[in-house]
C-alpha cells in the first residue's frame, strides 16, 4: 500500500470543488481544506476525515481512500444545504481528476448524512466518496 497519493488526491478534490461554477454560486468562496480563522460563514463546505485501505494487488500499489466532504449551515431548514450538497456530488462523482501524484482510477459517491448540531441551530450534511488510486 501506498499512503503517498492521499496529499495529492486531497488537493485535487479541492481543486476540483472550488472551481465548480454551480457550486461557486451557492457558496463563494467559502470551501474550506482548513477552517479559517474568526467567525465563519452561515453556510459553507469543508474537507473532513478519510480512511484509506489497500488495493495493492501483483500488478501494482493502489488504496481506496474514503473521504467526507461536510456541508454546514445556519439555515433554520435543509434545503440550502442539500442545494450544496447536491452541487458537491455533482463536481465529484466520476470526476476526472489529475493527481500531481499517482492516476486516480474512479471516484464516487457513496453515502450521506443529514443532522442537526449544537441543539439545533446548526445543519450538517456529510457526503462520503470513495476514491481508487493507484501509485
Amino acid at each position: 500500500m501506498s499512503y503517498g497519493v492521499s496529499a495529492a488526491l486531497q488537493a485535487a478534490v479541492y481543486g476540483q470543488l472550488v472551481g465548480d461554477t454551480a457550486l461557486a454560486a451557492l457558496v463563494g468562496a467559502h470551501v474550506y481544506d482548513a477552517m479559517p480563522p474568526g467567525v465563519l460563514p452561515s453556510l459553507y463546505v469543508s474537507l473532513g476525515p478519510e480512511v484509506v485501505r489497500d488495493r495493492s494487488d501483483k500488478t501494482g500499489r493502489g488504496a481506496d481512500h474514503d473521504f467526507a466532504v461536510s456541508v454546514v449551515t445556519e439555515a433554520d431548514g435543509f434545503q440550502a444545504a442539500k442545494a450544496v450538497a447536491g452541487a458537491v456530488s455533482d463536481a465529484l462523482s466520476d470526476a476526472d481528476l489529475t493527481l500531481t501524484r499517482g492516476r486516480l482510477v474512479g471516484l464516487r459517491f457513496v453515502s450521506a448524512r443529514a443532522r442537526r448540531e449544537e441543539a439545533g441551530t446548526i445543519r450538517r450534511i456529510e457526503l462520503r466518496f470513495r476514491a481508487r488510486v493507484e501509485d
